[in-house]
């Protein structure tokens, strides 16, 4: 098939007003979502675990993994003098608790019963503090919470190596939206 285009003439005036505005549009909207304009640096400090129940790994991990989120995913730099945006706070709960029956059933070959399978749930809240020093009137102080279910037949290494992730990741991602798309 052959296509021929006729009759285009670019001096028209509805052409180049479109254009225009185009280009307007585009000047005056970014899609980076970020409310983070004039900050440059920023100091994330360490998580304690002061939960009753403590993973000894969750501090060192949620501290790295935040500080990860923000290092590679903003342009901001971190500092540990006069930053423009610190946050810090405290891993406040980590709990372990038995949640209803679960609707998963699996039959027994040698006696020909069922049995429904229990499940878990994980829950960590953190305490954060956030201050931007440029702009004031965005810090604040919150307490995220987040869970994970899981069949009760997993190990303490499996949870905390997988169900552990799932949770702070969801906590994680709540706190940066917070800071850096401000909604």
């Amino acid at each position: 098939m052959n296509f021929k285009i006729k009759n285009i003439k670019i001096r028209q005036p509805k052409f180049w007003l479109l254009l225009l505005c185009l280009g307007m549009l585009n000047s005056c909207y970014s899609f980076t979502g970020s409310s983070l304009t004039d900050e440059k640096t920023i100091q994330i400090n360490e998580f304690p675990n002061n939960a009753p129940l403590v993973n000894p790994t969750l501090s060192q991990q949620f501290s790295t993994d935040i500080q990860n989120r923000f290092l590679q995913r903003t342009t901001l730099k971190g500092t540990k003098e006069n930053p423009d945006i610190l946050v810090e706070g405290e891993i406040t709960d980590y709990s372990i608790t038995p949640t209803t029956i679960g609707s998963n059933t699996v039959t027994n070959q040698n006696t020909g019963g069922v049995t429904q399978q229990s499940q878990n749930k994980l829950t960590i809240t953190v305490k954060v503090h956030y201050e931007n020093k440029l702009h004031p009137d965005f810090s604040f102080d919150r307490t995220y919470s987040d869970e994970a279910v899981f069949n009760s037949n997993l190990s303490q290494s499996e949870i905390e190596s997988s169900q552990v992730k799932i949770a702070t990741d969801r906590i994680i991602n709540k706190i940066f939206n917070d800071i850096v798309a401000n909604w």
